[in-house]
């Protein structure tokens, strides 16, 4: 096998961030500027394709060459780019930023090349970013720039030459974190499923634009009505000022308003009389619903043919290798309540916005609940969703080995009220509609939501229990109640933990569980690792380990890796039970992939997934319900005795059922 290495740099008038790499590609005026590549590692050549150079014919014979593996970093990029104008199969590439992400590594080329300690003349030059601006994207028409509505080699040939070196230097860095990661090789099955991902990127969804538009059209006369309402009622310049608007509340009810967050809104309108401040904080309500951004990203992602490309992201997170959204965000729709969605759908494509008030009342919630309804099937097609049931809390139980969990996922299923059973000693029989020890059904159900990974009575009260009508007075009880009952769960997190730091303490690997915890390296290359080995496998890597006291003062692993809150590469403590998350989490990933592969290999075309749900375009004639969730219950070799099970329904249109 030769190897090359390839980095391009184009140009399109399409905006590749709100409208994604597909639509980007497809314009007219897409064009490669930049062809840089290096054969097996040497020096890399580049190729000026603006100015008139062409692309030898050995490479382009490599391109479609199955002896010839191609790489670049965000391979998705260069592949459906390239393949515009040349023949390349997914099956002929590897991509290094998933490689990097596979291996706990960030999604960024500049950042990855510092997390690794890439040396100065290894890494990413710096001036990318403002070079791309000149000559990547269109130019705003100037009297000093001629007019011109772009900038050509011609126009700026000295950053012309530092933009050939900057594409130059991408190929370098690429080619040294390939390098360094290589005795940490991305397994053949990830490989495999990236291409798989590759096709149902490609492939797409269809969306159903007159709702689209329908809803942008009624969400802008909805909101400039409530906005002159919300003017005349308080006299505000602009009600959707916090600080305006918690001034003129404040003054109105005569009581101090110090936020306007979701809860401080409800509860005052449930508290004051009817009249002008009521009103008002009704019309904020109802305008905060509404979630129109994401019917703006279908508009601006749409291709030609009607379909959006590029929804998901493979290894979007880090550390579990869980699928992230992109574009629309597919993984955080608002969910829908409405019995009657059909008809709604239809009154906002005609754009009837009273009927939609009479009948519906809550325009912007109405718009919001129908944002998942604008995905729809292919001419002649349908939707199968199909999701599995409490996937995690299956995972959980069968890692854990607690048997009275699985013995419920392995018959009725009903884990809230089997675990109020056995929290509060009740007859399960008794926890039904009707009986008063049905309110136990609502601590179970908050207790298996916010406790499995540790959690204590802080993560009940995110998870609503407040809201659910629970006292805090009540929530460590819940929780002493709840850890009594899963004394396995409880058993799992400790010696997880405890596992993980005799790794660090002895260097020995330690099993536990079908898990396996071991501190690998290449010390010649600056790099160490703890990892721990699922069941299926894959391996989750936890980079720059070492054991240091955490806030309570106790001794606890931490590693080097990116906060999900601040997104910056930084220190990380763990413990227990966040390591039973991150576990529980990517087994449940390691099962949707099985059922994608599954599905795939049966001749279902997947346009999306997500979270535990997968999204099929399945011909009318064909589509067989009980076939996808018999396939994706079917028992996974590498999980043997976890009892997993699906569940969904055939739409014209993508609903949560």
């Amino acid at each position: 096998m030769r190897h090359l290495s390839i980095d391009i740099e184009t140009y399109s008038s399409i905006d590749i961030k709100k409208a994604g790499l597909y639509k980007y590609v497809q314009s007219p005026d897409f064009q490669i500027l930049l062809f840089a590549y290096s054969w097996d590692g040497g020096p890399v050549q580049v190729v000026d394709l603006a100015q008139g150079e062409q692309i030898p014919a050995e490479i382009v014979y490599a391109l479609a060459d199955p002896s010839v593996i191609k790489h670049a970093y965000n391979a998705s990029f260069e592949w459906y780019c390239l393949n515009k104008f040349f023949y390349s199969p997914i099956e002929q590439w590897r991509c290094t930023m998933i490689h990097g992400l596979y291996c706990g590594y960030t999604s960024g080329l500049a950042a990855t090349a510092v997390a690794l300690g890439l040396p100065e003349d290894k890494r990413k030059m710096s001036v990318g970013a403002a070079l791309i601006r000149t000559f990547c994207v269109p130019c705003k028409p100037t009297k000093s720039n001629g007019f011109r509505t772009r900038t050509l080699p011609h126009h700026e040939p000295e950053k012309w030459q530092l933009f050939k070196e900057y594409c130059r230097q991408d190929v370098v860095t690429e080619m040294e974190i390939e390098r360094r990661l290589a005795a940490f090789p991305l397994p053949e099955k990830e490989q495999r499923l990236w291409e798989l991902d590759q096709r149902i990127n490609a492939y797409g969804v269809v969306v159903d634009m007159g709702v689209v538009e329908g809803a942008l059209q009624i969400d802008e006369t909805v909101t400039a009505e409530l906005m002159t309402e919300a003017v005349q009622l308080s006299g505000l310049e602009n009600p959707k000022s916090v600080k305006q608007l918690t001034a003129w509340l404040t003054e109105e009810i005569g009581e101090e308003v110090d936020n306007l967050q979701k809860g401080t809104v409800s509860k005052l309108i449930e508290k004051i009389d009817e009249g002008k401040a009521k009103r008002v904080l009704e019309i904020r309500r109802e305008l905060s619903k509404t979630s129109v951004k994401k019917y703006q990203a279908m508009r601006e992602a749409v291709c030609s043919d009607g379909r959006i490309r590029g929804l998901l992201q493979f290894y979007g997170a880090n550390r579990t290798g869980r699928w992230a959204g992109r574009l629309v965000q597919v993984q955080n729709l608002p969910r829908n309540y409405l019995e009657t969605l059909g008809h709604a759908r239809e009154l906002v494509r005609e754009r009837k916005v009273d009927a939609l008030k009479l009948i519906y009342g809550n325009v912007p919630d109405t718009l919001s609940q129908l944002i998942r309804t604008a995905f729809i099937p292919s001419p002649g097609h349908v939707l199968v969703v199909a999701d599995f049931s409490a996937i995690e809390a299956r995972v959980l139980a069968w890692l854990a080995g607690e048997e009275w969990r699985l013995e419920v996922f392995r018959t009725h299923g009903k884990i809230y009220e089997a675990s109020a059973s056995q929290m509060f000693g009740v007859p399960l029989e008794r926890i039904v509609k009707g009986n008063p020890e049905y309110e136990l059904r609502q601590k179970g159900k908050v207790a298996e939501l916010a406790l499995g990974y540790q959690g204590g009575p802080g993560a009940l009260i995110s998870m609503g229990a407040l809201d659910q009508g629970l006292t805090e007075e009540e929530l460590p009880d819940i929780v002493r109640r709840w850890r009594a009952a899963n004394r396995r769960i409880v058993d799992l997190w400790y010696s997880l933990e405890n596992a993980a730091l005799e790794v660090m303490r002895t260097g020995q690997p330690v099993g536990i569980r079908g898990l396996i915890l071991s501190r690998e390296g290449d010390l010649a290359n600056g790099l160490d690792f703890l990892t721990i080995t699922l069941p299926s496998g894959r391996k989750l890597f936890y980079a720059r380990p070492f054991l240091s006291q955490n806030e309570k003062g106790k001794e606890a692993l931490h590693y080097h890796g990116v906060n999900q809150k601040t997104r910056k590469w930084e220190v990380i403590p763990t413990y227990g039970g966040k390591l039973v998350e991150n576990v529980v989490q990517a087994i449940s990933r390691d099962c949707l992939a099985e059922s994608l592969v599954r599905l795939t290999t049966a001749g279902y075309q997947s346009v999306m997934h997500i979270h535990d749900e997968v999204v099929l375009d399945v011909p009318a004639d064909l589509a067989d319900l009980d076939t996808v969730t018999a396939i994706m219950g079917v028992p996974i070799s590498w999980a043997p005795g976890l009892p997993l099970k699906a569940a969904g329904f055939i739409a014209d249109y993508y609903q949560k059922d």
